[in-house]
């Protein structure tokens, strides 16, 4: 039974961990995440540059489509003006039969026929040559306007790709980087399974020699003299331990979050595990490293037993050792209720001692 939920703790764990490689896996998939963020702010921003420059650029072809119609039709204005022109060329020099302005003048009849005529051909003349000018410069400026609208074409159409390759290359970056976020998560996934895997497999290896230790403690507990007597040189050999029980109970709890002053049961920091597993089996200890250091009586690490406390970091953490070299404990921020091994670096190498709780 006991097994079985140390397998359900271990999997309930989740991705909370504190193995070095997981974690440097963690923070590079959030370093990957903030850069994928601003990626998409960017290509945000990319996007509209690309729509309104690519508006811009129809409107200025709805513009060249206008000139093109406004230019055909000062082209044919000023074809019909001509032509206008010429008939009336041809009619003023050609009435009764005269052939030139000056026939058109000397075949007046009357000083007032003479007057007519003469403002007749000038008012003609006046008109026909300000029509002209008037259609042809309405032929220049549309010229002239198409000339700027091409060259404005040319820009836009220029920035538009710009815009486009801009665009494109922000999202092919995005992509990669999507890819590779989605590739960082499948390695911690797989870290986490093999983490959990391991969790599982030293779980039952601590209840394994759990069960046997208990029939062993049971007989050793008999053995009263045998921890009370003093040895050689003064010094004293620790009673067996009385509560090998705490391992059973603090297994029930693998996988449980770390928290910060935690004293259980939904979250623990490393003293308040400690104190709360040994208050389930009637002992009251203070949920403070330091003052756990001054319970009970030493024990050296070869004498270790499951139920001692193991200390470690000038008294900054604490465990509870369940046998074979390993310990349980709630290691830090992030992390959970886990087994971890006294052999392991850090652990061997800040080990400050072990206590064992008689009372």
């Amino acid at each position: 039974m006991l097994v079985l939920a140390i397998a359900a703790a271990c999997v309930a764990a989740g991705t909370a961990t504190g193995d070095p490689t997981v974690g440097a896996k963690q923070a590079q998939a959030q370093q990957v995440m903030a850069q994928i963020q601003q990626l998409d702010s960017s290509l945000e921003r990319a996007r509209n540059l690309y729509v309104s420059a690519s508006e811009k650029l129809q409107r200025i072809e709805h513009s060249l489509a206008i000139n093109r119609i406004a230019l055909r039709a000062a082209r044919a204005n000023l074809h019909k003006s001509q032509g206008a022109l010429m008939q009336r060329l041809v009619v003023i020099y050609t009435s009764r039969d005269d052939q030139s302005t000056l026939a058109v003048l000397l075949g007046a009849t009357s000083i007032d026929d003479l007057v007519n005529r003469i403002e007749t051909v000038q008012s003609v003349s006046q008109q026909d040559v300000a029509v002209m000018k008037e259609v042809i410069g309405f032929k220049h400026a549309v010229t002239t306007h198409r000339r700027a609208l091409k060259l404005a074409h040319r820009s836009q159409a220029h920035l538009v790709a710009q815009r486009a390759a801009a665009k494109s290359r922000i999202s092919s970056q995005l992509s990669r980087q999507q890819r590779l976020l989605s590739s960082i998560k499948g390695e911690i996934a797989q870290l986490l399974a093999a983490q959990h895997a391991r969790q599982l497999a030293l779980a039952r290896a601590a209840q394994s020699r759990y069960t046997e230790l208990s029939q062993e403690q049971a007989l050793a507990l008999q053995q009263t003299a045998v921890g009370a007597s003093a040895i050689a040189g003064g010094a004293s050999v620790a009673p067996p331990s009385q509560y090998g029980g705490v391992v059973g109970i603090a297994m029930r709890y693998l996988g449980t979050p770390y928290v910060w002053g935690g004293s259980g049961p939904g979250g623990f920091d490393c003293s308040g595990l400690v104190a709360y597993v040994y208050s389930q089996v009637g002992v009251s200890l203070p949920h403070y490293t330091g003052a756990q250091w001054n319970v009970g009586v030493p024990v050296s690490r070869s004498d270790l037993q499951p139920g001692d406390l193991v200390f470690f970091d000038g008294l900054g953490h604490v465990g509870i050792y369940v046998g074979g070299g390993q310990f349980i404990h709630a290691p830090h921020s992030g992390d959970v209720v886990k087994i971890s091994s006294l052999g392991e670096s850090w652990y061997s190498s800040t080990y400050v001692g072990a206590r064992r709780v008689t009372g």
